[in-house]
């Protein structure tokens, strides 16, 4: 009875290991055999299918994207890939508030227009962006007023300050400037002490008139639209000096040699100043835009020969 019973045992255990065998090599062809099948089948290429397909959509769009906004410079990439183009370059013209009494940055050329090293610049801007540039002529102390309403922009040796961006954003700085005192030959005014009481002559609006105006003690000032008339009013008796930008400071004291005298503003404590372009408050593609173009007219040689022709000559 033992030796049936054992005899039976292991014919079952036999079996059991036989069958055990079998379905392990059945369950290892099967995986392989599904792992083969698997890659043809209908629903596993269309996988593949999407996504190559995806991938050449993403290349689409990142060429698109490159085409789209890489070289232009009057507008901004915004984060959806899309261009962002200032309203005011959308007509394709810029118009340009300026003051044409300030040489070398800005003055009436012979043909009556407004030339200068600034009217230069804003055109060579312009060419940049693809626009076309129109100039305004008007006073100094109208311009930030009349940014959004009579003109696009403003250029005109105008100092970036505190004050001014209250109303106005500013490109990047393109020049520094000091103020100078423009005094007759002989003239005892020598240091900023020596300016209180004086009568001095400014043009309106400008560094000058806020020095005059505001610091200078028992000053007696003269506002003028033009610094011209204030120089003139000098040479004629009228005041004991001028205090105006170092450039047409330069310019006035060279058409009057012998009479007037040019003095460097550090002898005065006056410090250097930053000319900007004034630009809409919160047109940030504007801005981006005239810094951009800004930045190439300095890289390409532009700005340096403007320098060379209106500044140094």
């Amino acid at each position: 009875m033992k030796k049936f019973t054992a005899l039976l045992l292991a014919a079952v255990l036999a079996t059991g290991l036989l069958t055990a065998c079998g379905n392990g090599g059945a369950g290892e062809n099967a995986a392989e055999n599904a792992g083969q099948e698997t890659t043809d089948t209908p629903d596993a290429a269309a996988g593949e299918d999407a996504q190559d397909s995806g991938e050449e959509n993403a290349d689409a769009q990142e060429d698109s994207a490159e085409a789209s906004g890489s070289e232009d410079a009057d507008g901004v990439d915004t984060q959806d890939g899309t261009e962002e183009v200032s309203p005011v370059l959308a007509d394709g013209k810029l118009t340009v508030g300026t003051n044409a009494e300030f040489p070398p940055f800005e003055f009436v050329g012979d043909d009556g227009e407004p030339d200068g090293f600034d009217v230069a610049l804003i055109k060579a801007i312009g060419e940049k962006l693809g626009v076309e540039v129109e100039m305004e002529n008007m006073e100094f102390d109208a311009l930030v007023a009349s940014i959004g309403s009579k003109i696009d922009i403003a250029i005109a040796g105008m100092t970036v300050s505190d004050e001014r961006k209250k109303s106005v954003d500013f490109s990047d700085p393109y020049y520094d400037a000091l103020q100078y005192v423009i005094l007759p030959e002989g003239s005892e005014i020598a240091t900023f002490d020596d300016l209180a009481g004086k009568t001095i002559g400014v043009q309106l609006g400008t560094t000058g008139d806020f020095i005059a105006s505001d610091d200078v003690d028992g000053a007696t000032v003269k506002q003028y639209n033009k610094g011209v008339d204030a120089v003139n009013d000098l040479v004629n008796g009228r005041l004991d000096c001028v205090i105006i930008d170092k450039n047409p400071a330069l310019v006035f004291a060279g058409k009057f040699e012998g009479q007037l005298t040019a003095v460097d503003g550090a002898q005065f404590g006056f410090e250097v100043e930053n000319y900007a372009i004034a630009i809409p408050k919160g047109d940030s593609a504007l801005l981006n835009a005239v810094n951009g173009a800004l930045k190439e007219i300095r890289e390409d040689g532009t700005f340096d020969e403007l320098v060379k022709t209106y500044i140094e000559n």
